[in-house]
């Protein structure tokens, strides 16, 4: 079976491209139109936009991710394929209304990550694989929730248009397509985020402060607080997205970006008051 790696940015998912070899490494970034979120270096802006295929002006992670796979695909000597779908600007308009994703609807992870790495493997490969996800051994529970949503054949599907329906008005017909196989080989090898940092220490990648979304909505109040200071004009785009027509919409229930930015002033946070705990995911 061809096996793949599903790479995040972030320290775990690299660990698995530098010591489990596979026929393909694969990362989804997520892009914004927004120009004060721009890139500053020109040269590698363009550099990322030939390898995803449209132009890339900016993301919502921290900009230190590019670096983290340019890095990572030098030190494992194998390439990276690069992936991308709608921005985040585009995804949260439908039908000319707004939406926001929360922890409840995380349409973000599913257009964002998910949608393009399963249309390269529809594009390039079109058979099952075995997808290799960086749970860690202490990460059970994550992995038990992604096998429960397998199918009789242990496979994950993906919802997909096959058609159109007969009918004036000839909506999508839907149905699933099997496309991989989930596999946890940290939690075979029983290896933590001790050994994985450990692994780091020594070896010429950079790495993000945390992958992810500046603003991602799994992170605590206190986080987004933080992050709303090391990135600013990242974390605006958040603030902005609530108020730019929404109402009443917010990433977080009962608390906006804004009052979260505004709040907690008489606290000094350090980096390491945090840890992956806080950081959230996106379950790719």
């Amino acid at each position: 079976m061809i096996t793949v790696n599903s790479l995040s940015g972030g320290k775990t998912s690299s660990y698995i491209a530098a010591n489990y070899k596979a026929d393909y490494n694969v990362f989804s970034l997520v892009r914004t139109l927004d120009k004060n979120c721009l890139f500053p270096d020109h040269k590698i802006r363009q550099e990322i936009s030939d390898k995803l295929g449209v132009e890339f002006i900016g993301t919502l992670e921290e900009n230190a991710i590019i670096y983290t796979m340019l890095d990572l695909e030098q030190f494992i000597g194998s390439k990276i394929d690069w992936v991308t779908g709608k921005t985040f600007d585009e995804i949260i308009i439908r039908k000319d209304k707004k939406y926001l994703p929360n922890t409840t609807i995380r349409f973000c992870t599913t257009e964002m990550k998910l949608q393009p790495i399963f249309n390269w493997w529809r594009k390039n490969i079109n058979k099952i694989v075995e997808m290799r996800i960086g749970f860690r051994a202490n990460e059970q529970s994550r992995a038990k929730n992604m096998i429960s949503k397998t199918n009789n054949n242990d496979n994950l599907e993906m919802k997909v248009i096959i058609g159109k329906r007969k009918g004036i008005t000839k909506q999508n017909k839907w149905g699933t397509v099997e496309w991989q196989k989930p596999n946890f080989p940290l939690i075979k090898d029983n290896i933590y985020k001790d050994n994985v940092d450990q692994y780091w220490k020594d070896k010429p990648v950079r790495f993000a402060y945390m992958n992810n979304c500046v603003g991602c909505f799994h992170r605590t109040p206190v986080l987004l607080k933080h992050m709303s200071e090391k990135h600013p004009e990242k974390y605006q785009w958040f603030v902005d997205a609530e108020e730019d027509g929404y109402g009443a919409r917010t990433f977080k229930n009962g608390m906006s970006y804004k009052q979260i930015r505004n709040s907690l002033t008489q606290v000094k946070l350090f980096d390491n008051d945090f840890n992956d705990c806080d950081s959230g995911y996106c379950g790719v």
